[in-house]
Order: C-alpha cells, then structure tokens, then sequence
C-alpha cells in the first residue's frame, strides 16, 4: 500500500488531519496546498435541501490523499433515502477532480457510522439557525 494522508473530520464538524505513514512523497508545503484546496473545493458542493456545504455539513468522513497524487473520499448523506444520492459521488469528484495536481479522485457511499446533526461544524449550525 502507498503512503497516504488522510483528512477526518470529527464528529462535531472541526477538522483533524492525520498522517497515516511516517513521510509522504509530496512536500509538506504542496501536501498543505493540496489539503487547502481539496476542502475549498469540497464546500463548493451543496446539498439542494439544506442550503449548506457538505463539507460543513460533516457528509465528509474522510479524504485520503496517496502518494500518486490519487484521492478516495468516503461521504455520506442526511438520510439514505436523498433524493440526490445516485448524483451528490457525481459532483464531489467533480469538484476535487478539478483540484490542480490532483490525480483520479474516488467517491465511496458509506453509511456506517449513520449521519446525525451533531456531525456539522458550527458554521453550518449558525448558517442553518440550529443554536
């Protein structure tokens, strides 16, 4: 297996970066350029019900960045049942596809652990009235 860099997202939205292998093939400072501008692109995706990212959103459970410049998102939805489910994998590759100096992205549906509101960062709650 290559070495890889993994980008979580905690349970309560905030961000938590981990480096899986002891070094990464890409420099620090393009690994973090690359980290930057895969969310950015990642909160150019909204869900059509909710007028939010899906970044924020916390639909983003993780993001592993390979050596090869490859990237696997795992996401899931609010609800298994969205209407949109067979095209939000669509839009995120998209996104991130657009990403400079990324190469093929990879866009797994998982439900395990299950989505709840407490998954949103407080942005998305101001954004949404939730306090």
């Amino acid at each position: 297996m290559e070495n890889a860099t993994t980008i979580d997202t905690g349970a309560d939205g905030e961000e938590l970066q981990t480096e899986v292998s002891a070094k990464s093939a890409i420099p620090a400072n393009e690994l973090d350029q690359l980290t930057t501008d895969i969310i950015g692109a990642l909160k150019t995706v909204y869900d059509p019900e909710i007028p939010c990212d899906i970044y924020e959103l916390g639909l983003i459970y993780k993001v592993d960045i390979e050596d090869d410049r490859s990237i696997n998102i795992d996401m899931t939805l609010t609800a298994p049942g969205c209407p949109v489910a067979g095209e939000m994998p669509g839009w995120v590759e998209n996104a991130v596809s657009a990403v400079a100096g990324v190469g093929p992205v990879n866009v797994d549906m998982v439900f395990d652990p299950p989505w709840t509101p407490d998954r949103m960062s407080d942005e998305a709650k101001v954004a949404l009235n939730w306090y």
